[in-house]
């Protein structure tokens, strides 16, 4: 019988599926998925690709090639994926240099890496240029603070591009989501 104390709580963030009928990935199949691979407490939030589970304590890393695996062989389509401990993901949200509290779940966005990328990546990134939206990175998480959202964020378009990216597994979620998803993985 495995010992549940060497269990633990993450979260699977999938990376563009269910965008404009592209990448369909219905989350009851990914439950499925997820329950197939022998993880347990299988729940997903929203269509956008958030599932949380417990599994014996692995490295996220291994979890999400996993993962990547089993959708790819279950749907055909290979879907890139970040996994996230429960610890990290409450540290993430205590560790916001932005006032949550105070602001719209669109305006605030944490941007997962899949490790922590080098300051020179944001080096040529004149911050001043983009105000008032700004941006500070954390632990394998870049926060953005966006006042007229994502999709008019034209900070959010310069921290996407290859130069920034190159080479990390990235994914962004919105503080809403960020929040929702600390309160599933407590443990």
């Amino acid at each position: 019988m495995t010992n549940p104390s060497a269990r633990t709580t993450y979260a699977a963030l999938l990376r563009g599926i269910n965008v404009g009928g592209n990448k369909k990935v219905p989350m009851a199949e990914l439950r499925t998925v997820l329950e197939g691979l022998g993880h347990r407490d299988v729940k997903t939030y929203l269509q956008s690709g958030n599932a949380v589970f417990t599994a014996e304590r692995a490295d996220p890393g291994a979890l999400a090639r996993q993962l990547e695996t089993a959708i790819e062989a279950h749907f055909g389509f290979r879907v890139a994926c970040l996994v996230v401990d429960g610890p990290h993901l409450r540290a993430v949200a205590e560790a916001c240099p932005f006032p949550a509290a105070e602001l719209e779940g669109r305006q605030l966005h944490a941007t997962f890496f899949s490790r922590q990328p080098d300051p020179e990546r944001f080096a040529a990134l004149d911050a001043r240029a983009f105000l008032p939206e700004e941006f500070r990175v954390g632990d394998r998480v870049l926060y953005l603070y966006a006042p007229d959202g994502l999709g008019r964020s034209k900070l959010a378009e310069a921290l996407a591009r290859p130069a920034v990216v190159k080479g990390l597994d990235v994914t962004t979620r919105n503080w809403n989501t960020v929040a929702k998803l600390v309160e599933l993985t407590r443990d």
